[in-house]
């Protein structure tokens, strides 16, 4: 194992900010170098990862190789499988026979990852990025008066939930489905509950409401802007678009092609799992078999207002096709509205030092640099309009770490492919 500084004053060679899947995976990844001195800074006292939806068998939507180590390095210890093999669960997967691990099961499997790594430094809140000209060391400071000194910094502090502009001063106890599970108690107890969004976080919520229904009373809608309830395009030429050759394809689009295509491909990496659309429909069929449940699904619908009174929000929609307003009462609110890069305000006094392209987001280059000098400053997760649907995806953190560390060493240390799609996608 690589030796890691105590000393917070050291030169590191990178610093990485935030502990989300990626970075984990870049911790993993960078823990058996030697040659890198690297630390990873996140200020919740554990790993964490969407633990407010943790349904009853929810699943990830990619396989387990698409863990924090495999498809850059198969012979890892921070492999799924070893995780498996530890637990003493690895006959039980193998007899399962399902490649989906459940959505408890990965986060508990990255924090078996976290718990053995050296470099990972929990309950530390960066507080300012500055930048030490003279030294040419960017400057990690914390919020317990720590700083970090390094070449290079890899931010990755994720996604925070994205709520809806109509809701940004709403009162009353709605929720973003990011605290689903925290609430779904007192959640239940109201005469209504009206779910706002599409996805999989949108379905697996309706499905677990629509499953107790009967049981405590409620009415229940379902409302989506989206034309139907998408399912995930997950077929097989369709999943080579997250490959570097698309990444290389689409990196060098025009920017007004790319973020026009970033809207378009939504339902690529955020539609619903096919089987659970079917299972959605068979429940509804059985309970209506006893008489009309108390439910609605309506599609077309854009959220353009929302109020609070009395324990009640009115929420004002339109129906896009049809060009109608309509509103719905409901003393519940579920906001499954997904979740939205934020600039950290920590990177204030270097944003002169960062790209951006005409819409004001990150220009991420080729290698994942936002910096000016093209090496420096590292992103994870946040590229959708530079990068597609690889940024978000689980099975394409290994490449893009794989990538990153070769940029951070100047030397490939993991096998970064260049090819791996049957197709072309250039002409």
């Amino acid at each position: 194992m690589s030796a890691r500084p105590e000393n917070p004053a050291a030169t590191h060679d990178f610093v990485g900010i935030g502990l989300g899947p990626f970075n984990l995976g870049l911790a993993c990844l960078t823990e058996p170098i030697e040659e890198l001195r690297g630390v990873f800074l996140e200020s919740k006292p554990d790993f964490e990862w969407h633990a407010g939806m943790f349904l009853e068998g929810a699943h990830l939507q990619t396989p387990f190789m698409s863990d924090l180590v495999t498809l850059a390095d198969p012979t890892s210890p921070y492999s799924f499988l070893n995780y498996l093999k530890e637990k003493g669960r690895l006959y039980s997967f193998y007899i399962r026979e399902n490649f989906y691990p459940l959505r408890v099961e990965y986060d508990d499997y990255c924090r078996w990852a976290a718990n053995k790594l050296t470099s990972v430094r929990f309950s530390t809140t960066v507080a300012e990025v500055t930048y030490d000209e003279a030294a040419r060391l960017y400057v990690v400071s914390t919020t317990a008066g720590e700083e970090f000194r390094a070449r290079h910094l890899v931010l990755g502090t994720g996604t925070p939930p994205h709520i809806p502009e109509a809701c940004a001063d709403l009162g009353g106890d709605f929720l973003h489905n990011s605290r689903y599970m925290a609430h779904k108690a007192e959640l239940q107890k109201k005469d209504s509950i009206t779910l706002v969004g599409s996805g999989q976080s949108a379905a697996e919520i309706y499905y677990d409401l629509l499953s107790e229904i009967d049981v405590h009373g409620y009415r229940l809608n379902w409302v989506t802007r989206s034309p139907r309830f998408f399912p995930l395009e997950y077929t097989k030429l369709t999943l080579e678009m997250t490959s570097p050759e698309y990444v290389d394809y689409f990196r060098e689009l025009p920017e007004p092609t790319r973020y026009r295509l970033t809207a378009e491909q939504k339902g690529l990496f955020k539609g619903i799992d096919g089987d659970l659309i079917n299972e959605i429909f068979d429940l509804l069929y059985q309970k209506n078999l006893g008489g009309p449940v108390p439910t609605r699904l309506l599609t077309n619908s854009a959220l353009r207002g929302a109020r609070y009174e009395n324990g009640t929000y009115t929420l004002s929609f339109r129906q896009e096709e049809q060009g109608k307003d309509f509103e719905l009462a409901s003393q519940g609110l579920v906001l499954a509205t997904g979740y939205k890069y934020a600039e950290p305000e920590f990177l204030e006094p270097v944003r002169d030092r960062l790209r951006y392209d005409s819409q004001g987001n990150f220009d991420v280059a080729r290698n994942y640099a936002i910096d000016t000098t093209g090496r420096g400053v590292f992103l994870q997760n946040a590229g959708v309009h530079t990068h597609s649907i690889t940024s978000p995806d689980l099975g394409m953190g290994a490449y893009r770490n794989s990538y990153i560390i070769r940029e951070l060493l100047g030397s490939e240390y993991y096998p970064v492919e260049k090819t791996i799609a049957f197709q072309e996608f250039s002409a």
